[in-house]
This record gives C-alpha cells, sequence and structure tokens, in this order.
C-alpha cells in the first residue's frame, strides 16, 4: 500500500510566491517586507499543521492576506461615534478641537519643548500650558503628568511619604481598569486611614482620626457614581478649616475637573476647579481628557510651595507628558478663554450645546437624503445620550436616535458590517435594532454613516 503523500511537499518556495501577479498589489499597500513576513508565518504554519489534502499558492496567498487585512483592522484609526457616549473611553475620549489637531499635524519638525527661543538656553518644560492652568483656575502653579491617577500617586509621594492621609470611606473610588484609590495610597508610600460609613461621613469622623502623624485631609470627587438617599458629605469649606487650623493639607481630587458651568449645558453643576482652589484646597489635580476635553493628561495645580516639592520628586519625571500631549493640551486650554465660544470651537461642547430640536431636525434631513433603500427600516426615535468617561454618571442627555431595522441581517450582523468598515462606525444594539445616536455625530459624519449604512445592507 502507498503511503499518503505529506502535503507539505506542495508547499511554494517564497520566491515563487513572490512572483504570484497577486502580490504586487499587496506589497503596494503593505510594503514588501511586512508580505514576505506575512507568507513565511503562513507557510510556518501550513508546515506545522498542514491542511488536507493538499497545499497550493492559492491557498498561501488567501491566508496570507486574510492576515494582512486583520492587522489592518487592529490599527489605530478615526471611527465614527454613533453610540451617544459623548466621552467614550473606548472610542479615546474626547474628539479634540480642531486647533488642538491642527497643532499635532504641524510636529513634523523640531518645536521648543524646552528650550527659551528668547535666551537660546534651556527652557521650561509645559511652559505654557501650566501658565493657562494658572489663568483659568486661579492656581500660584500647575504641572501635568499623563493622567490623574498619575497625579494622585505623584502628590501623595511627594508630599505625604509615610504619614496618613484621611480618606471618607464613601470616596474610595474604583474606576475602569480596576484602578482603586486604596492601591494608589499604598503604592505613593503614604498611610490610608479611612473615616466614616460608605453613605455618611461626617466632620467629627475626620476630626476623630487625627494623629501627630497626620499628612494631609484627601476629597475625592466620585464622579464616576453617585450615592444617593440617606447620605452625607462633608463640604469642602468645613474639610478647608479643619485642615487649616490643624496645619494639614487639603488634597481636592476632583476627577473630571470642570473649568466652566455645566448648567447652561443643561446638565448638573460639576465642581469647578477655580471653586476649589477659591475654596482653600491646597493642590486640585483633575483630568485633561475628560470635561476639559483635551488629550489625556493629568493635571496638578494649587501653592506654589508645595507645587515646587512635587516638581522635585523623582517620579514627576517619570509621568511627565510629552510634546504631543503638551501641544495638544495647550491649544485645548486656551479655548476656554473665551468660555462663550465654547459650542462652536470645542467638539464636546458643541455637542452638548446642540439642542433635541436640533438633533431631530438633523435626524429628519439624513433621511430624507439617504431615502428608501429596499431591506432597511429606519426610524427617528426620542432617546437619552450620556458623558461618558467617568462623568456625570446617571444623567441623561435627550437627544435623537435613528432606529435600524433590516430585513437582510440581523442587529448584530448590521453593527458588526458597520464597525468592520475602513472607517468604522461604532453603534449600539437595542431592542432587536441598531441605534445611531445623532449628538455624538460630527458635522461632516452624516455622509460616511450614510454610505456605510447602505454598504453594510447591500454590500
Amino acid at each position: 500500500m502507498n503511503p499518503k503523500p505529506d502535503p507539505r511537499r506542495d508547499i511554494p518556495a517564497l520566491s515563487e510566491l513572490l512572483d504570484s501577479e497577486d502580490v504586487p498589489p499587496l506589497i503596494v499597500r503593505y510594503s514588501r517586507p511586512v508580505v514576505v513576513q506575512a507568507l513565511r508565518k503562513v507557510t510556518d504554519a501550513f508546515r506545522r499543521d498542514p491542511p488536507e489534502p493538499s497545499i497550493d499558492a492559492a491557498a498561501i496567498l488567501r491566508t496570507a492576506r486574510e492576515r494582512l487585512e486583520a492587522g489592518e483592522l487592529d490599527r489605530l484609526r478615526p471611527v465614527v461615534n454613533a453610540t451617544g457616549i459623548l466621552l467614550h473611553t473606548g472610542l479615546g475620549r474626547a474628539v479634540l478641537p480642531q486647533a488642538a489637531a491642527a497643532a499635532l499635524g504641524r510636529l513634523d519638525r523640531a518645536c521648543n519643548l524646552q528650550i527659551d527661543l528668547s535666551t537660546g538656553k534651556r527652557g521650561k518644560r509645559n511652559f505654557q500650558c501650566e501658565r493657562l492652568i494658572c489663568e483659568l483656575t486661579g492656581a500660584e502653579a500647575a504641572l501635568l503628568v499623563n493622567n490623574n491617577a498619575a497625579a494622585t500617586l505623584l502628590i501623595l509621594a511627594a508630599l505625604c511619604l509615610g504619614r496618613e492621609v484621611i480618606v471618607s470611606r464613601g470616596e474610595l473610588i474604583e474606576i475602569g481598569g480596576s484602578y482603586r484609590l486604596p492601591d494608589c495610597v499604598t503604592a505613593s508610600g503614604a498611610l490610608l486611614r479611612e473615616v466614616g460609613t460608605t453613605n455618611k461621613t461626617h466632620l467629627r469622623d475626620y476630626e476623630g482620626a487625627l494623629t501627630e502623624n497626620t499628612g494631609a485631609l484627601l476629597r475625592v470627587n466620585p464622579s464616576n457614581y453617585r450615592i444617593i438617599g440617606f447620605s452625607q458629605r462633608v463640604p469642602l469649606t468645613d474639610l478647608v478649616g479643619l485642615a487649616k487650623r490643624r496645619g494639614l493639607l487639603l488634597v481636592d481630587d476632583l476627577g473630571c475637573g470642570a473649568l466652566v458651568d455645566l448648567q447652561p449645558y443643561g446638565l448638573p453643576r460639576e465642581p469647578l476647579v477655580r471653586d476649589s482652589l477659591a475654596a482653600g484646597a491646597d493642590i486640585v489635580c483633575f483630568s485633561g481628557d475628560k470635561l476639559i476635553g483635551g488629550p489625556q493628561a493629568g493635571i496638578i495645580a494649587g501653592r506654589k510651595d508645595l507645587l515646587d516639592r512635587i516638581r522635585k520628586h523623582p517620579l514627576t519625571r517619570m509621568l511627565r507628558v510629552g510634546k504631543l500631549t503638551d501641544m495638544a493640551l495647550e491649544q485645548t486650554l486656551r479655548l476656554f478663554r473665551d468660555p462663550a465660544s465654547l459650542s462652536k470651537t470645542h467638539p464636546l461642547y458643541a455637542m452638548l450645546a446642540a439642542t433635541p430640536d436640533d438633533l431631530r431636525r438633523r435626524a429628519e434631513a439624513f433621511v430624507r437624503q439617504i431615502g428608501e433603500w429596499p431591506g432597511i427600516s429606519i426610524v427617528i426615535e426620542d432617546g437619552f445620550s450620556e458623558m461618558g468617561g467617568g462623568s456625570l454618571p446617571g444623567v441623561g442627555i435627550p437627544t435623537a436616535l435613528l432606529s435600524l431595522r433590516s430585513s437582510v441581517v440581523s442587529p448584530l450582523d448590521l453593527s458588526r458590517r458597520l464597525r468592520l468598515r475602513e472607517v468604522p462606525v461604532v453603534a449600539r444594539v437595542q431592542d432587536d435594532r441598531v441605534v445611531l445616536d445623532m449628538r455624538t455625530l460630527l458635522p461632516d459624519e452624516d455622509a460616511i454613516v450614510s454610505t456605510a449604512i447602505q454598504e453594510a445592507i447591500h454590500g
């Protein structure tokens, strides 16, 4: 009986594969080294686990092409956010203002990151950002790090090493990625002292916890959850008074870090950075990519003498931001010098400023423009957007929705097809339909969505 032929003998040589007429277009798109690497990985995989009954060049090229396309899908690229979550953590949180994006586009050359152009000598990093933060908040000094968790860690490591930090149990937050405040305090070298209960903490709880080793009172804004009902939180002014009487530091971790009042946008009042400092907080920290709507960053602001101590800590260099963050944040902060124009210059505030009537009119124009397509039904519905990004939990923002139902593809499949486009459209599946929220669509994205829907249904 003749032995069964080994299919691995049919694997073509790499040079033969590269001579195939199907390869040049792949090289144009992905580059020769990348295509060669993909072909080698496929042939190596076929040698380890040969498919039946034989291996030919077409199968290898097809598999290599699929690998290359899958790699392209994973690359970081712009998407259309139709979820209705304004600060969608999975989609990069805030949409950068055009001024910030344009400034980043100009960084294809050297920049004056750390040189004083007037003297030609070494200058201070992040100077303009820190100046703008002081201008906008009333702080004496400011410092940038790579996120707000890093800001909290650095403050405690520099100012409270080996000393107790008193925190209300109702403020021991956990945020995305399993980051927990108690872990941060421990990692900083400070000692956590919990006071009060989950739902109620009184000033007397803080007073009773003070010892000779107390270094600071830490107040944390629970920006990604709310405790309602039978609850109580000590006002900032009372904590400031206690800290001043006992010669302690008051650190206010604001989380979101609002620079402008959100109430004109129909939202609940969020603590303002300026108000916290004016009330007497020694140090505040907050995010650059939430309610400021800039790049990911952590901002520390407050007393100059304390900021000077923080700058000297070794962690400061380890946690500092680079030129891209510095440039994007500077351009974003400049927009807050004219709060009245934010709805025109800042994408986040433009989304917040749009009224439900504005969004419904836009949705109606969208439906009229695309007309009727076989296999798809598009209905305009009322709904709610949300801020997201750990901001304003439980606050629904009235909006207009495009509700899609198809007789051709299921909602899950339609949602998947929209996501797998060259410019992905990320929607949500709800009650057996695909829902697209008009609030988070940028002004120039209607045409992208229209084409995406048509091609997702009819190919």
